[in-house]
């Protein structure tokens, strides 16, 4: 028979350090404080996040909102012990869904839960939500740090966001706007995002066992860790203004997610239209024709799995999308045509 532990028992001793979870508070609390925006109600430390909302910019306003994760990105990050950027993708999978209607994304929570809570990880981890916070130009208002003891092993994390927007009444984008004649602007992704990590890690580091630390493909300059954690680029705030450089030029948009191309674009699609694309204008980044080659992946399911180089895609008037374009390009996002909006049926062809 085993002999009973008759010792007092403690939320650490069982896995769940209070003080470490105060640690990470402290430590988190100027990244959450840099990305205050008008409308921020209070500080970090409350219940729940406040926002006041501007009626006089949004007289009749829609509250538009979104949630994600990171995947297994997070993986790569954990077996390279890098999490200072992946908070960046958690962000930019929110508020790029918000631009798909043409919201402006106003305030962001963030929900973490780990084996065991390591400070200084979560810092790395918050402070990259922080930064895709202000490159998104929202709030980060509040967040839940949940440690699993015994649920998950010491070093798991997983990470979910939450954004919320806003938009006038009316003006939402989206297919009901879409007309054949419409142009397609495609906005360039020079790497995996956040989706297709799952394959991507089964090709690269389980099939052909290459090392984090090695180039990512012969002659790179980069590692294979480097470019696996490459952060998300963030859209939002560059379509937004493209929108205010052309008014009423958007009439959708599609964030290139899960699904690849067509299965995303096509949400974007009236009835009795079709989107023709060619993709040749953006260039495909080398890092999907290296997990094309190590695992003989087809190009169906390339093109079902990953973006290919194309983050985003906006419908577009054609009388005003060189408005569009030029604005894109002065934000520094490469950006080109890369098709049209034709009556038929309703699908995505790629030329």
């Amino acid at each position: 028979m085993t002999t009973p532990d008759l010792s007092p028992a403690t939320y650490a001793a069982a896995g769940v350090d209070i003080e470490a979870g105060d640690r990470a508070v402290e430590l988190i609390k100027d990244a959450v404080a840099s990305t205050r925006r008008p409308g921020v109600v209070g500080t970090l430390g409350g219940f729940s996040g406040l926002f006041e909302l501007d009626l006089s910019k949004y007289p009749h306003p829609v509250l538009v909102s979104a949630t994600d994760g990171i995947g297994t990105k997070l993986e790569v990050a954990r077996l390279a012990d890098r999490f200072d950027t992946v908070g960046i993708d958690a962000v930019c999978m929110c508020v790029d869904d918000l631009i798909c209607v043409g919201a402006e994304p106003l305030y962001f929570l963030d929900y973490l839960a780990v084996g065991r809570v390591v400070p200084e990880r979560i810092a790395e981890l918050v402070g990259g939500i922080a930064e895709g916070c202000r490159q998104a130009r929202c709030a980060l208002i509040g967040g839940e740090t949940a440690e699993h003891g015994g649920a998950m092993e010491d070093d798991s994390v997983d990470v979910a966001g939450f954004a919320v927007g806003a938009l006038e009444k009316g003006t939402a984008w989206g297919p009901e706007r879409v007309e054949a004649g419409d142009v397609l602007i495609g906005l360039a992704s020079p790497g995996l995002r956040s989706n297709g990590y799952t394959l991507a890690r089964h090709v690269l580091l389980e099939r052909a066992g290459l090392a984090l630390n090695a180039p990512a493909w012969e002659g790179a300059e980069v590692t294979v860790a480097d470019e696996l954690l490459r952060p998300s680029v963030i859209y939002s705030a560059f379509v937004l203004d493209a929108a205010e450089a052309a008014p009423g030029a958007i009439h959708a948009a599609a964030h290139i997610t899960g699904g690849g191309l067509a299965g995303n674009l096509i949400r974007s699609l009236p009835d009795r239209t079709r989107a023709v694309v060619d993709r040749s204008p953006l260039a495909v980044p080398r890092i999907f024709s290296e997990i094309q080659r190590l695992g003989s992946v087809s190009d169906e399911e390339m093109g079902r799995v990953f973006n290919l180089g194309v983050g985003m895609v906006l419908i577009v008037d054609p009388l005003r999308a060189d408005a569009v374009l030029a604005s894109l390009s002065g934000s520094g996002i490469e950006a080109a045509m890369i098709g049209s909006v034709e009556a038929g049926e309703r699908e995505v062809v790629e030329k």
